[in-house]
């Protein structure tokens, strides 16, 4: 009987624990990196998006400006550069993959806001009904792009005031210590926080 007891007693013990240890932030920290690795998802995806465009809005301008191969190679390579690179969580770990990330699509952007600027010399194109699609898409997909930084931005910065702040940072010194501080985007040039003009009217 004294067992059992002692059994209900330790189970009620353990229980208040669970709950007084759930309401002081034992797991702030593992919901918010989970938060962190969401809106890195959706960063990922929206690039994704536009590299996925940009195959057919190479092939348009080319065939109204195929001399213009130039700048159509450009953006063919940046996006070539922004493809090859393997991008996984470890990326979010390591600040130098992180920037390596942040320069190709940074040049693929520049090389998209070079290609707009020759279509502005072929009113041909410009008047395209499938390039006038494209452009509506990646206009769309630049927003979003933006929109998805930012909430990346705002993951890290939650996460890492968790990890630094009091109660947090000793959850993470007793529990989490594998977890790290998150890098976010930095700007890459003086133009980084204007989107790339993709504006042709």
């Amino acid at each position: 009987m004294n067992s059992a007891l002692a059994r209900a007693w330790q189970s009620a013990v353990l229980c208040l624990l669970a709950v007084g240890l759930s309401g002081c932030g034992i797991n702030n920290i593992p919901t918010y990196d989970e938060r962190v690795k969401a809106a890195w998802a959706q960063v990922e995806n929206q690039y994704q998006r536009r590299a996925d465009l940009i195959p057919n809005l190479v092939k348009t301008v080319k065939a109204y400006a195929a001399h213009e191969r130039e700048t159509l190679q450009a953006v063919t390579e940046a996006r070539a550069r922004v493809s090859s690179m393997q991008v996984d969580e470890n990326l979010l770990n390591d600040p130098a993959k992180l920037q390596q990330f942040e320069a190709a699509q940074a040049q693929l952007s520049s090389a998209l806001a070079r290609l707009m600027v020759v279509v502005e010399r072929y009113p041909d194109l410009k008047a395209d009904q499938n390039f006038l699609t494209l452009q509506s898409q990646l206009e769309g997909t630049e927003n979003r792009i933006g929109v998805a930084r930012r909430d990346y931005i705002q993951a890290v910065e939650r996460y890492n005031r968790e990890i630094r702040t009091f109660p947090g940072r000793i959850w993470h010194m007793v529990l989490y210590s594998d977890m790290p501080i998150r890098e976010t985007f930095q700007a890459t040039s003086e133009d980084a926080e204007k989107a790339p003009e993709v504006d042709f009217q």
